[in-house]
């Protein structure tokens, strides 16, 4: 297994490993969490640890691209594995907030839904022997859900001490930069949908 490999499955470890960090019953055994107040805001050790968690992740999903393309190490499980391993990753953290009540649950709802389209629509395209790439409303729709998630684990800050509501609007921004990028998708490949044979 090559090198760029070997960091999408080290990202794919570490989603267990924020979960373990974010859900972990601290006050159950006797643990209190460190918190940090910042003007009107606290902000959590926990959260600040799971936000170094996952911007390791996400720099090695930068990295293992990077790698891949400038060494000539692209490989069928790169091509599977990489973009599972992103959407794994986002869908985790923002369901992670669900659980907790952090955000409504309709835009994540939204962003899980297009990625099932997209993958659905991939995986027809695939059959009639396409490769699809990632458009720049896909890649788009990945920075703003990068960018929203550390927002989130923020609090908001810095934007939370100006009442400024960023993440939330983020996040809807981000279900909206999903939805017109599967819509996107699904147009670029509707000759493969409903192809009849």
């Amino acid at each position: 297994m090559n090198l760029p490999n070997r960091l999408t499955i080290f990202r794919i470890v570490l989603i267990p490993v924020i979960i373990l960090v974010y859900l972990f019953p601290y006050a159950a055994v006797g643990i209190t969490p460190l918190t940090f107040a910042i003007g009107n805001v606290d902000l959590s050790v926990i959260n600040l640890i799971v936000l170094a968690i996952y911007v390791i992740a996400a720099l090695t999903d930068a990295l293992d691209g990077h790698i891949a393309r400038s060494r000539n190490m692209i490989t069928t499980f790169g091509k599977f594995a990489d973009p599972i391993a992103d959407k794994l990753l986002t869908t985790t953290m923002f369901l992670l907030f669900v659980s907790q009540g952090i955000i409504p649950v309709v835009p994540v709802i939204i962003m899980i839904a297009r990625d099932t389209v997209v993958d659905g629509c991939r995986m027809m395209a695939a059959n009639n022997g396409k490769v699809v790439a990632a458009g720049m409303m896909g890649k788009l729709k990945t920075v703003f859900q990068m960018v929203t998630v550390a927002l989130i684990l923020l609090n908001n800050l810095p934007f939370e001490l100006l009442r400024l509501p960023v993440a939330e609007i983020m996040l809807w921004f981000s279900a909206f930069v999903s939805l017109v990028s599967g819509i996107q998708y699904f147009y670029q490949l509707k000759d493969d949908i409903f192809e009849s044979k």
